[in-house]
């Protein structure tokens, strides 16, 4: 495999492979160079990006489909990127409150959690 870098004409430096993401709702594109070299998360910049965006703006960027869970008897509910830890506050909040929470996904695939479930 030979070490010489085909960019049609252009040197590597000259590209630029920074990943950018789009949110319909504030008719805006972001590169999440900030998200690299300032706050260093590597693999997550996408994640730290939805999760700020989230927080500021008050929904998430185009094609970041949430987790959501929400208590079916208390006004008690939250957002995650991935099952592991929306499972887990669910979970957790039936354990502690004998509710039965609601765990789906924006995808529409949903279950309910018992404090039976977690026993």
């Amino acid at each position: 495999m030979s070490d010489h870098f085909d960019g049609g004409g252009l040197e590597a430096d000259d590209i630029d492979d920074t990943p950018t993401v789009t949110c319909s709702r504030c008719e805006a594109e972001w590169d999440l160079e900030y998200e690299l070299d300032t706050l260093r998360v590597g693999n997550r910049a996408l994640e730290r990006f939805a999760l700020d965006h989230k927080r500021h703006a008050g929904h998430f960027p185009d094609e970041v489909l949430p987790w959501c869970v929400a208590c079916e008897q208390c006004p008690d509910a939250d957002e995650f990127l991935t099952e592991r830890p929306a499972r887990r506050w669910a979970e957790t909040h039936a354990r502690h409150t004998g509710h039965e929470v609601s765990l789906r996904h924006a995808d529409g695939g949903s279950t309910t959690v018992d404090a039976e479930t977690d026993r």
